[in-house]
């Protein structure tokens, strides 16, 4: 089975340790949720994953498929199958949606990709996410609103098509209406090729996108898994009583 594998993986930032011993396992076809709260590592576990420069994997190990990919540089990151849409996207001047994501497209095949067929599938996946076709032209993420710039993250994961994803908290900042969107663009993309990883502090955006597991983290590390049962006993409960758990041993 293809998967993507974390044993017992620890990363430190600025010589403080933030993950201390995460396994998970998150097989293709699957829908998986990481809770927790703020501070426990949620975030760095996404970057970590990616290959961000500033962390620094202390021990454990992570594989997609089989391949290690603590060992790759961030690029040979993505185009072995694995995309992380950020909780604050970041801006890059200059630089067209249609242009950006094409070059992604262009970086993964020996040809380039047809033009007609290309704009064919991006304003395909465009009206299915409720973006206008004037943003082609527009720079990655300059000036758009937080919704805007979600949507536009969703948009390249549709058309990258990776084998794994990672949402750092894409319901950040996201009104109802256009965070209906977005669920709507994630579950388009699941099926028996593709594993999804959502990061949430918030149970609401489960409503929309339901995951087959959910994961609670504490202190960088998984101390609770179940289904979608557990993210709703949290939103009524808090998290309080799990460290009771943890506390008594059960």
């Amino acid at each position: 089975m293809s998967v993507l594998e974390i044993e017992n993986l620890k990363v430190n930032i600025d010589d403080k340790e933030i993950l201390n011993g995460l396994s998970l396992t998150l097989p293709k076809g699957e829908v998986h949720a990481i809770m927790g709260p703020n501070g426990t590592g949620k975030s760095t576990l996404a970057k970590a994953l990616a290959g961000h420069e500033n962390y620094e994997i202390t021990g454990g190990s992570a594989t997609m498929n089989g391949e290690d990919i603590l060992a790759l540089e961030i690029d040979e990151i993505a185009r072995a199958g694995l995309f992380l849409a950020f909780q604050y996207p970041v801006e890059i001047p200059g630089v067209s949606i249609a242009n950006f994501i094409r070059a992604a497209l262009n970086s993964r095949q020996e040809e380039d990709i047809d033009a007609v067929a290309y704009y064919k599938s991006l304003y395909a996946e465009m009206e299915n996410l409720g973006i206008d076709r004037k943003f082609t032209s527009r720079s990655v993420n300059e000036g758009f609103s937080g919704g805007e710039k979600k949507r536009c993250e969703i948009l390249q994961m549709a058309m990258l098509k990776p084998e794994f994803c990672i949402l750092d908290e894409t319901d950040s900042g996201l009104d109802v209406d256009a965070l209906k969107v977005v669920a709507e663009g994630v579950n388009q993309m699941r099926g028996e090729e593709r594993g999804i990883l959502v990061i949430t502090h918030y149970q609401r955006l489960l409503n929309y996108i339901v995951p087959d597991k959910v994961h609670i983290m504490m202190d960088g590390r998984i101390v609770k898994s179940g289904d979608k049962s557990l993210a709703l006993e949290v939103e009524e409960r808090g998290y309080d009583w799990i460290k009771e758990e943890i506390a008594a041993g059960v």
